[in-house]
């Protein structure tokens, strides 16, 4: 293997040219400028001090840099995996305190070695079984607890942690006499300036504006002494090396959470990298190699005191926008976090912390998707039903049920759209060929004495009974002037035993009844299937055909010499 396959920063670093360093360095400084306020408002949602969103942000990138396959795509801290790793550690350990740290770094660990593994063997497709009207539901519904979260902070009162919106909302309400207005107003000032800045254009750092907005105010007026809360001392210097705990009681009881982030944290990455990638051609978002670049990423930054990272949504667009040609642009990133580590944290003692929860307010806020549930209800009521009740359950059940709730409701769609798959039964378009849906074409002709249905899925053990009700309700809709059934089998691309004998007690039961069974544009699969069997010699081989026109002529012929000739020696060349 070559290194261009196995570290996919050869490729691009072998082909750099001089004039894609501008817009890397542009981009570079662009994002790390807004990975400042976002790093340090993201760690308080995780239940972390500030400066570990921003040591979050140094080794994750550069080692994502080297080996994702995205050019754009802007790794760190993110609002919902944030939240997630609050949820999973808030039932372990007390926040803020030196178990709650360790067990915050020892989860990326964790995540890391779980994406990393589901990548080596190429199991990325489990992502699949998670709906897009799942996912919008869960997203909007964690969205609204992120932001309402923030509310103490903006309010300026102490409002117990939780991750369910009617006991925020319950106790925010019962603290309205202790509101805090200097801070209300502080943070409302943050939001309108990052909606501003953002509405005249959208690369501008608008959240350092903020943020120097802020420090400027509680500095320049003294806002401390009237009860404003700030970020206080951040501690300088880079991440150290620390080591993860490796405790199996503290593994155990990270499992559900950590798997719950791989898989989330993976499907918000892929999704925001595959956007960007549609519009560069000069390269291919792979998604198992992207499940090792970000399992490698929070493998080493567990190690330099990280927490889960992933790619994010607006920080991405942002990289893109400010002129990102490679992956070089987060290095840049990084470099600038560490400078900020290095000489620029003592600028951040009178942040205050209103403002960090207005940039997270700004940017969760904007990740709920009602134009989604508008669209679903008008075009697919049954997904729009699953975002709802993923969103209710999410909002109501917590976090980690909600997802539980959606992923059950993503297979259970699965199993019964695989179960009840959709059946036609067809009818000849007059003067042709061509054979059609009875109950979308109007004109088309249904004899009587020929049931042509077609499957349109496998026949397997999970949904041949459906088939066999299917068919006998048919039959006797038809009657006494049945005399053929015809399945297009070009549809059904597998066969499992369970159908396999299915179809010999419809062979068995049709033939009783003096009903003969014909299939026609049978897959080569199907067909071996068919032969491992032994239902090819039960079927006959003049009982195939390559298109529903010649079954039917073949019925019609009713045994003509020369049409059973002319079909023999196609069944023979075929080598049924």
């Amino acid at each position: 293997m070559s290194l261009k396959n196995n570290i996919p920063a050869f490729d691009w670093l072998t082909n750099y040219k001089k004039g894609d360093l501008k817009g890397d360095l542009s981009a570079g400084l662009t994002v790390g400028v807004m990975l400042i306020p976002q790093g340090m408002a993201y760690a308080m949602i995780a239940g972390l001090p500030p400066i570990y969103g921003l040591y979050a942000s140094t080794i994750p990138l550069i080692i994502y840099a080297l080996l994702g396959t995205s050019r754009q795509l802007a790794v760190g801290p993110v609002a919902m995996v944030s939240l997630l790793t609050a949820t999973g550690i808030g039932a372990i350990a007390g926040g803020g305190t030196e178990m709650y740290i360790l067990l915050a770094i020892t989860l990326a660990l964790f995540v890391g070695l779980i994406q990393f593994f589901l990548g080596v063997f190429r199991l990325g497709f489990l992502v699949n079984f998670l709906s897009h009207p799942v996912i919008s539901g869960f997203t909007s519904a964690a969205a609204l607890i992120i932001g309402l979260s923030q509310l103490k902070h903006l309010l300026g009162v102490n409002i117990p942690r939780s991750h369910h919106v009617h006991e925020i909302i319950g106790n925010a309400i019962a603290q309205f006499s202790e509101i805090n207005w200097i801070t209300v107003a502080i943070g409302m000032g943050g939001i309108f300036l990052i909606l501003f800045i953002k509405k005249i254009k959208k690369s501008l750092p608008s959240q350092l504006v903020a943020v120097v907005f802020g420090i400027l105010a509680v500095w320049g007026l003294g806002l401390t002494n009237q009860g404003v809360k700030i970020v206080g001392e951040v501690p300088d210097g880079l991440p150290s090396f620390t080591m993860p705990s490796f405790e199996m009681g503290h593994w155990e009881a990270l499992l559900p959470i950590a798997l719950t982030i791989a898989l989330v944290s993976f499907m918000e990455s892929i999704a925001v990298a595959k956007a960007i990638q549609s519009k560069h051609k000069n390269y291919k978002v792979i998604p198992n190699k992207e499940l090792i670049a970000l399992g490698a990423a929070n493998i080493g930054g567990a190690f330099f005191q990280s927490y889960p990272v992933t790619g994010g949504f607006s920080r991405t667009a942002v990289n893109d926008q400010a002129g990102a040609n490679t992956a070089l642009a987060s290095v840049f990133s990084a470099i600038l976090i560490v400078l900020t580590l290095l000489f620029l944290t003592p600028l951040f003692y009178y942040l205050p912390k209103a403002i960090l929860a207005s940039v997270i307010m700004v940017a969760v806020f904007g990740l709920i998707d009602y134009k989604e549930a508008k669209h679903l209800w008008s075009s697919n009521r049954t997904d729009f039903w699953m975002l709802i009740v993923t969103f209710l359950a999410t909002l109501t059940l917590g976090i980690e049920l909600g997802i539980g709730v959606g992923v059950v409701l993503s297979l259970a769609m699965v199993i019964f759209r695989s179960t009840r798959p959709h059946v036609a039964i067809l009818g000849q378009v007059p003067n042709t060929d061509f054979y059609r849906n009875v109950k979308r074409f109007s004109n088309v002709v249904e004899r009587k004495d020929l049931l042509i249905i077609r499957f349109d899925a496998p026949l397997y053990f999970a949904n041949i009974n459906y088939f066999k009700e299917l068919l006998e309700d048919e039959i006797i809709r038809k009657g006494k002037d049945l005399k053929a059934i015809i399945l297009p089998a070009n549809t059904i691309y597998d066969l499992d035993s369970s159908a396999v004998h299915a179809l010999e007690e419809i062979l068995e039961d049709s033939s009783n009844q003096g009903i003969k069974v014909y299939f026609s544009g049978v897959r080569g699969p199907v067909r071996d299937a068919m032969k491992k069997g032994h239902l090819i010699e039960k079927i006959g081989k003049d009982n195939f055909f390559m298109n529903i026109q010649e079954a039917v002529d073949w019925v019609d012929s009713q045994g003509n010499s020369a049409e059973k000739s002319k079909h023999q020696k196609f069944t023979l060349q075929t080598n049924i």
